[in-house]
């Protein structure tokens, strides 16, 4: 990807819609006069009066015991630098952002324009009645180190300098992990650290609070090993430094165990590499591009554990598997502090996890059923939903244990509970998808290639190595494009069917469709004239191999798009085709169909389409839960459609016992447990929500998701057409470049599927 793409993107993320990554939603309701004069004037008097009598109550009335404070002044930003407060805060907006997704903690970004440390600590002292804890970030050595120990030493609410101690928490854990592996010792370790920041600092620290011997570490900055004649030496660099008679990173690496990168690219050659001792251990950790590249490291040792800061290699060192999980847990028990206590402990629940089965849903994410604790997984991936139990739970405890906590927890099992449900699956499907599509990326044919938004969604899910984009369009036109918005799509294939007329592939394709359809209506020529459509040649190139699935329909309705689809590919021998959309919504995602096929369907068509939506989702790793819906709850009313779809149910009953599946039920009943509980506690579906709905016929289907679209503030995946006998899915008209994305990996993710159901069979 080009730096102008990059940086057009990057600003386009930010800027769209409404400008930032964050926002403050109401959690009360507010629609009446009534509400309003509960939570303003005068009703709010009665929490402040409460709040007053006891300080504790703010945690009771307020929102202070989920809020984080994300605090920053700007002055070491990522890669960039001193950069100051203001530019800092997409940043500090970036890691709100995370801290939601992950662990739900609401965050409030606060820059602060002050490189004074005095100034610095005595305005995040009198924050303290806002928040829960407070979140340090981007803030420079050595300052960071004298702002984090005082607002620890002054404030009664966690504090934590989280570039310092994440990296050092999940690193700790992947090197116990790779120590064991590796059959050594942490005590025995010689153990070298390119760095000297903040970072490198507090890693090296908690390097021996797990075990490593002090005299053993050696330490280097830009200048070199940190040696104790150094003429120059601050106090916290003093602490690390040797009187061993070495003085660059080939003398310090010679026979050491273990390399630590936190430094720049490139800086370990292959000859030190080769100089470490045997089943060496090497986190580089240098970000976008490690000390020494991945491949080069695993070509010159083969006894190496390797790790990276990057997500496209094993062993990534991700903060994001400890900061939102350790605040979690100190917030929960209103900590007072996050002390050393809690950081090992989430440093053992880390490397803990790694060694467990891993989920399905993991194993599904990156295209694999044997993910297990080894050299390529010494620590857990960032999308192990386990992560908020094991870490929140093991720093809740620590907390507990150490005294700092005052709330203490009594039911763990109920907290694990509360911990699960906390989190939405939405923006976890769309991450398990999209890791599974880029472990296993497929040729997808884009069949409205000449167009900038198809264009765009191709040079994405190419850079993102989501898939392998083949456009289909007017060549000199997609050329021109191309030119004019640059994008980079270098090697990419451009066929013109126009130009496939005397070609032996189109012949082959025109043959087939006659073949197909000359009972139809379909002679010769008239199957050539319809093979210059693009939507018939990639339906062909798919039919035949040629490509693994394709995407069209932004510039033409959803009917004139499925034909050739069906025409010269068709359903699967003994299924019908539908089309569901995926509702992500903040309660989780929702799947609905028949949504764009099937107009009136009959009771048997409307289980059949149960019978694909039931199939589909399972392939999300999801189990669902059906509701066939109508205007009526179990022959409250009789109607045509009421008696179709209570038909539908029996017949679905019977041919199908395993699915879980009910109705016929109201929308508010299906999707509300205590609802149906107390109302019809014979249903089925009784005990959790319906997360599948299948609707009684295609109006009210697509009714619906666009209700839930436009007023529900869902987000609308798909539609993903079902029951085809290959991938093939038809965008809705004028989707965006997101939507486009979106199902392209759905696309690729079907046609993984499809390959596994073809080598079963």
């Amino acid at each position: 990807m080009s730096n102008i793409n990059r940086k057009k993107d990057a600003l386009n993320y930010h800027a769209m819609g409404r400008p930032g990554k964050i926002a403050v939603v109401p959690t009360k309701p507010h629609s009446s006069q009534r509400d309003l004069s509960l939570a303003y004037s005068p009703g709010v008097a009665e929490p402040c009066l409460a709040i007053a009598e006891n300080s504790e109550d703010a945690y009771k009335y307020t929102a202070k015991g989920n809020l984080v404070a994300v605090i920053s002044n700007g002055t070491a930003v990522l890669g960039l630098g001193d950069i100051g407060a203001q530019a800092g805060k997409p940043v500090m907006e970036g890691k709100g952002l995370l801290f939601k997704i992950f662990a739900d903690i609401d965050v409030f970004d606060i820059e602060l324009d002050t490189k004074n440390v005095d100034e610095f600590v005595n305005i995040v002292k009198a924050l303290e009645p806002t928040f829960g804890g407070v979140n340090l970030e981007d803030i420079k050595a050595p300052e960071c180190f004298e702002i984090e120990r005082r607002l620890k030493a002054e404030m009664n609410i966690p504090v934590m300098h989280d570039d310092q101690h994440g990296t050092a928490i999940i690193s700790g854990a992947a090197l116990i992990n790779a120590s064991e592996l590796q059959g050594k010792n942490i005590a025995d370790l010689k153990i070298v650290v390119n760095g000297a920041g903040a970072a490198a600092i507090s890693c090296t620290a908690m390097y021996v609070a797990v075990g490593a011997k002090k005299e053993n570490i050696v330490m280097l900055d830009s200048k070199g090993v940190i040696r104790k004649d150094r003429e120059v030496l601050d106090a916290t660099k003093a602490e690390w430094a040797t009187d061993r008679d070495i003085h660059t990173l080939a003398d310090a690496v010679n026979n050491a165990d273990v390399f630590i990168g936190l430094s720049a690219a490139d800086v370990m050659t292959p000859e030190m590499l080769k100089s470490m001792a045997p089943k060496p251990i090497v986190l580089a950790m240098a970000n976008p591009n490690p000390e020494i590249a991945y491949e080069l490291a695993i070509e010159t040792r083969d006894d190496i554990i390797m790790g990276t800061g990057r997500s496209d290699f094993p062993n990534q060192v991700n903060n994001v598997l400890g900061f939102p999980y350790i605040f979690r847990g100190a917030l929960d028990v209103r900590a007072t502090a996050i002390n050393e206590e809690m950081k090992i402990a989430a440093v053992k629940a880390i490397a803990e996890l790694a060694k467990q089965p891993v989920p399905e849903e993991v194993n599904i994410a990156y295209n694999t059923n044997n993910i297990r604790f080894g050299i390529d997984y010494v620590i857990p991936k960032p999308t192990d939903p386990r992560l908020i139990t094991e870490v929140s739970v093991a720093v809740a405890k620590a907390a507990i244990e150490s005294g700092v906590a005052r709330k203490v927890i009594e039911d763990w099992d109920a907290y694990r509970d509360e911990l699960r449900k906390r989190l939405g699956k939405d923006d976890r499907l769309i991450r398990t998808i999209t890791a599974k599509a880029k472990s296993n990326p497929k040729r997808v044919v884009f069949a409205e290639a000449d167009n900038y938004k198809t264009l765009r969604a191709a040079q994405i899910v190419k850079e993102e190595g989501i898939a392998f984009p083949i456009l289909l369009g007017n060549q000199e036109k997609i050329n021109s494009l191309i030119q004019e918005y640059g994008f980079e799509l270098d090697g990419v294939e451009i066929i013109d069917p126009q130009s496939e007329i005397k070609t032996e592939r189109f012949e082959k394709y025109a043959d087939h469709l006659y073949q197909k359809r000359q009972r139809r209506g379909v002679n010769k020529l008239d199957s050539k004239k319809l093979m210059t459509n693009r939507n018939y040649f990639a339906a062909s190139m798919v039919e035949f191999g040629d490509a693994d699935t394709l995407i069209s329909g932004l510039t033409r309705n959803y009917a004139s798009t499925i034909r050739p689809a069906l025409q010269v590919i068709g359903a699967k021998p003994g299924s019908r085709v539908a089309g569901m959309y995926i509702m992500l919504t903040s309660q989780g995602p929702l799947f609905f169909g028949d949504t764009t096929v099937n107009s009136n369907p009959s009771a048997q068509e409307l289980a059949d389409i149960s019978v694909l939506l039931d199939s589909a989702v399972k392939r999300f790793n999801i189990k669902p839960r059906l509701a066939m819906l109508s205007y009526s709850n179990f022959g409250s009313n009789i109607g045509d459609i009421s008696d179709k779809v209570r038909a539908a149910v029996s017949i679905l009953h019977k041919q199908h016992p395993e699915i879980v599946a009910d109705g016929e039920i109201q929308a508010n009943f299906a999707l509300n447990k205590n609802l149906l509980a107390d109302n019809f506690p014979f249903s089925t579906l009784n005990g959790e929500p319906a997360n599948t709905l299948v609707f009684p016929n295609l109006e009210s289907g697509n009714i619906a998701y666009k209700l839930l679209q436009e007023v529900g503030n869902a987000e609308a995946v798909g539609p993903v057409l079902l029951g085809m006998n290959k991938p093939i899915h038809v965008l809705q008209l004028d989707s965006s470049v997101r939507e486009i994305v979106n199902m392209v990996t759905i696309a690729v993710v079907d046609a993984i599927e499809h390959e596994k159901e073809s080598k079963n069979q």
